[in-house]
């Protein structure tokens, strides 16, 4: 009962700010959808270094929160929910590269193994092993381990990000911003928004076993990171190098040209 008295009186608060411009029943909802931005906040903050204040976190993400609900249009078949937990990632994530933390020599490594994983699944036809990616890069499978764990702890990737596109602005914006109005489909951005979704899937579905159940139980059963560990028996940081070979892995798949990823797979 509550939770229907709750759905009405949101329903009515979205109808006084879209229809009316009342900018007090505005403050509410942003009162009202602010716990998102503290699950947002708090997702992303176990990923990042320890002098990465939650409290930043979550002011960057409460911008992201404000925008969403400027720019939601309720007649759209999709949850706010869902169009404001984009926004709120993007907010944060963007507020974090501005701040430029992350050491060159760190995004240059990732830059590097992006490349190396690219190039040995053109030669093998398969995705690389840990020692197979070493031997690329000449060095040590602890110390390529090793870098992976740097990465993971100063960086933002996140397989959410292989999912934006610029719209009319120039903004950065998820995929699901993009769904058209019922009344309004536009056939281009439609066979663009399928045809990345294909992509996607195939290249998760051609992921090493490990890292693709590492990718399902923390994108769609929303685990932890702790909690992925012990269900594989491992330690969160082996679970977090995993995660970010995966993601580094499907980046440097999707950069590629449609023609030149069919060419790998024949």
């Amino acid at each position: 009962m509550e939770t229907n008295v709750k759905a009405i009186e949101l329903r009515d608060l979205w109808r006084r700010y879209k229809d009316d411009g009342d900018e007090r029943a505005r403050e509410r909802l942003v009162l009202a959808y602010s716990p998102l931005v503290k699950y947002v906040a708090g997702r992303m903050g176990s990923g990042l270094p320890a002098h990465v204040e939650d409290a930043d976190l979550i002011s960057y993400g409460l911008l992201g929160l404000i925008s969403a609900i400027e720019r939601y249009e309720p007649a759209r078949e999709i949850k706010f929910e869902t169009f404001a937990i984009a926004r709120i990632k993007g907010s944060i994530i963007d507020e974090l590269r501005s701040l430029d933390w992350v050491p060159r020599s760190v995004r240059a490594k990732a830059r590097e193994i992006e490349q190396a994983n690219s190039k040995l699944e053109h030669r093998l036809q398969r995705a690389p092993t840990d020692q197979e990616m070493s031997d690329e890069l000449g060095m040590e499978v602890e110390a390529f381990q090793e870098s992976l764990t740097r990465i993971s702890k100063s960086s933002v990737i996140a397989l959410d990000e292989l999912w934006t596109v610029s719209d009319a602005s120039g903004d950065q914006v998820s995929l699901l911003d993009t769904i058209q109005d019922p009344n309004a489909i536009d056939p281009a951005t439609e066979m663009d928004a399928s045809e990345m979704k294909d992509r996607l899937a195939d290249s998760i579905a051609r992921l090493p076993e490990r890292e693709k159940l590492v990718v399902a139980l923390y994108y769609y059963e929303n685990l932890t990171l702790r909690e992925i560990g012990e269900v594989l028996g491992v330690t969160e940081s082996r679970v977090s190098q995993l995660h970010t070979k995966a993601v580094l892995r499907l980046k440097s798949r999707l950069q590629q040209e449609p023609d030149q990823a069919s060419s790998d797979d024949s």
